[in-house]
């Protein structure tokens, strides 16, 4: 079975990753991207062999070009452990289907 390489920018809640059997999860903060520009994080994660980028961030697909990416991008709608710890099952079948280069974002109810 394959293993996926996800990385977490800021704002995402860390505990997602003991959520995302199969997949091997690091953090902008771990890998010392905290203070990369959005351009900047995407490039180095690609570089580094990342599968997907999980991020809060609303405004990144208004502020980058992202038709060239290899990398998935997942949008969660919300940064509340809480709120989003009750849309695990949904996020994670968003992200057993995405496709290299994919964006998805995820509303999560308050």
């Amino acid at each position: 079975m394959r293993r996926y390489e996800d990385i977490f920018d800021q704002g995402t809640p860390v505990p997602l990753r003991r959520s995302l059997l199969g997949h091997t999860v690091d953090t902008a903060y771990e890998r010392g991207w905290s203070t990369l520009a959005n351009s900047d994080l995407l490039e180095a994660a690609e570089r580094d062999g990342y599968d997907l980028l999980i991020t809060t961030d609303r405004n990144l697909r208004y502020q980058q070009n992202l038709t060239s990416r290899k990398i998935a991008i997942v949008v969660l709608l919300s940064t509340s452990w809480p709120r989003i710890q009750q849309h695990i099952g949904e996020i994670q079948n968003i992200i057993s289907t995405l496709a290299p280069g994919a964006y998805h974002e995820i509303e999560i109810a308050r």
